[in-house]
């Protein structure tokens, strides 16, 4: 073997060092889409379930589930683990609209239950009614001056009859017959509002006749208006034309409202 003489030096190899050898392969992640996808089906079922009677709590349950899954997936989508935005917006929506309908179903289902309450009470109500002897005092008439009282509270007093002076211009008088005024006072006792608009008495002479109402710019006759909330009380006034030759008696039948039945007052004109 030849040695290179003393002082010699090869130098650098022209080629340089070798390469390193390859570190192993990082695998690669996958898109964390599950929740997204959950959070649409969910929220197509609960949809689905909303429409169907007497499931809305179980559309509800989905409705709340496919909300929070759909908004972890958007998050998650935020952050870069996950592609499928768009599916997890879609799926709180719809899960949305799910809860929506449940509470829709729960006060549907209230009002539901509720008219087939009042409905099954007022059956109960007119079973126990025509079920009991009649009482012959409800249609017998009272006094001018006696007070008609209601089950519920609601009283209302008819005063006695008298002549009443009309203004100079009087609509509904007849010429020659009697103006007949009576003051009309309701009494709410009871524990709801009473709707007394369109109140309005009647009044027969003595061969049955309905006499007209009279009204003129003095006040012969003020309508009754607006509601009693209970404890309040309205009075006001309605004037009648009667004929003088069926004036020997007259008779007031009156209701408080379209729920009460009618009440009759008969007497002479004060």
């Amino acid at each position: 073997m030849t040695m290179p003489p003393p002082g010699t030096d090869p130098g650098p190899s022209p080629w340089g060092p070798p390469p390193p050898y390859p570190g192993p392969l990082l695998p690669l992640t996958q898109p964390r889409n599950g929740l997204g996808v959950a959070a649409l089906v969910v929220g197509i079922v609960g949809v689905f379930i909303g429409f169907v009677p007497f499931l809305f709590w179980f559309s509800g349950v989905l409705g709340v589930l496919g909300l929070v899954f759909g908004l972890v997936g958007v998050g998650r989508a935020r952050n870069g683990t996950a592609t499928n935005k768009g599916v997890a917006v879609a799926g709180s929506i719809l899960g949305g609209v799910a809860v929506v309908m449940a509470i829709a179903g729960v006060v549907l289902s209230a009002i539901f239950l509720k008219h087939v309450a009042a409905k099954v009470r007022a059956d109960e109500h007119r079973r126990i009614a025509s079920a009991a002897p009649a009482d012959p005092s409800a249609d017998k008439p009272l006094s001018f001056g006696r007070t008609r009282s209601y089950e519920d509270g609601v009283a209302v007093t008819v005063s006695q009859p008298h002549r009443y002076r009309l203004g100079d211009i009087a609509v509904g008088h007849h010429k020659g017959d009697l103006a007949v005024q009576v003051e009309i006072t309701i009494v709410n006792g009871g524990h709801k509002p009473l709707d007394i608009n369109g109140t309005l008495p009647t009044m027969r002479d003595a061969d049955g006749d309905e006499t007209d109402v009279v009204y003129d710019g003095d006040g012969a006759t003020k309508p009754f208006a607006g509601r009693l909330r209970p404890g309040e009380k309205a009075a006001t006034t309605f004037t009648f034309s009667v004929s003088p030759d069926a004036a020997d008696e007259v008779r007031v039948e009156l209701s408080p409202d379209i729920e009460h039945d009618d009440a009759t007052w008969s007497g002479r004109i004060g």
